[in-house]
């Protein structure tokens, strides 16, 4: 969408050029502009088409990207509808931190692995206490019929007296695996802090900008408007045009690199938070 806006903007920079080429052309015919403006504006045109011409390649070159993205390398034709307008992404730090705390994947698997080491400290530990083993049968048994039946039954009490210190280093063992995944959770608690933080700063970043940039644009074609103006009355020079048309332009691709990152940086959090 970036690269198909940036073009847009330098079709409309050929156009532009391509008017004021006319008008110095219409002014020279009639003596009142001299040779070097009609040579001016055909250079402009010129940079202006090239401009294009790199524009139309960066529209391609993303194009092929997405579809390389999508796993479709030899996609069909297609359009993709424009929404890089600007729409406020509400949300705190705060609300931020807690989604990503409580939704990221990864921090719910290393916390399920915790359980379960936990779990296994447990286990070992019952290598310390005494084991009560049952059995019980009913038997039938006689070299004739009827045959004698019954009950036996049985318990054995066993008590660990001395084990080679197995169970010992069973408990250190499952502690100080315990001991690892805490260290990689707080570990990957900080790194998801960071990917939160910078994803939410630069959205507030772009979020200041994009009204600036707006703001650029309206006073960049206000100034387009009276400098061509002035040309076509005869009072201004080209360099004034190409001047408020090269400020045009710029400004115009501000305003959509800023739409750009706000959308960008709304994806990178929301992929921080593992929110759909």
């Amino acid at each position: 969408m970036q690269a198909r806006r940036n073009r847009d903007v330098s079709a409309q920079t050929v156009n532009q050029f391509q008017q004021h080429l006319e008008q110095a052309k219409g002014f020279y015919e009639v003596g009142t502009k001299p040779k070097f403006d009609v040579t001016k504006a055909e250079v402009d045109l010129s940079n202006a088409k090239l401009n294009l011409i790199k524009a139309g390649n960066a529209l391609k070159l993303a194009i092929v990207s997405l579809n390389n993205a999508m796993g479709i390398t030899e996609a069909p034709e297609y359009t993709i509808e424009d929404n890089l307008s600007f729409q406020k992404y509400e949300i705190t730090f705060e609300g931020a931190m807690e989604k990503a705390y409580k939704n990221r994947p990864d921090i719910k698997s290393i916390t399920a692995k915790m359980q379960a080491s936990e779990s296994s400290i447990e286990l070992a530990k019952k290598g310390y206490y005494p084991v009560l083993t049952g059995n019980a049968a009913y038997n039938w048994s006689g070299e004739e019929f009827p045959l004698d039946h019954g009950w036996n039954m049985g318990a054995t009490l066993s008590f660990p007296i001395f084990s080679g210190f197995s169970t010992k280093h069973q408990v250190e063992e499952a502690n100080a695996n315990l001991n690892v995944l805490k260290a990689n959770k707080e570990s990957l608690r900080q790194r998801v802090f960071l990917e939160v933080q910078q994803a939410y700063l630069n959205l507030k970043d772009a979020e200041e900008r994009i009204p600036t940039a707006e703001l650029t644009v309206k006073r960049a074609e206000e100034n387009f408007e009276i400098a061509n103006g002035r040309y076509a009355t005869g009072v201004g020079n080209p360099i004034e045009v190409t001047d408020a048309e090269v400020a045009l332009s710029n400004a115009k691709t501000s305003y959509i690199q800023a739409l750009y990152d706000y959308k960008v940086a709304q994806a990178s959090l929301e992929k921080a938070m593992s929110s759909k």
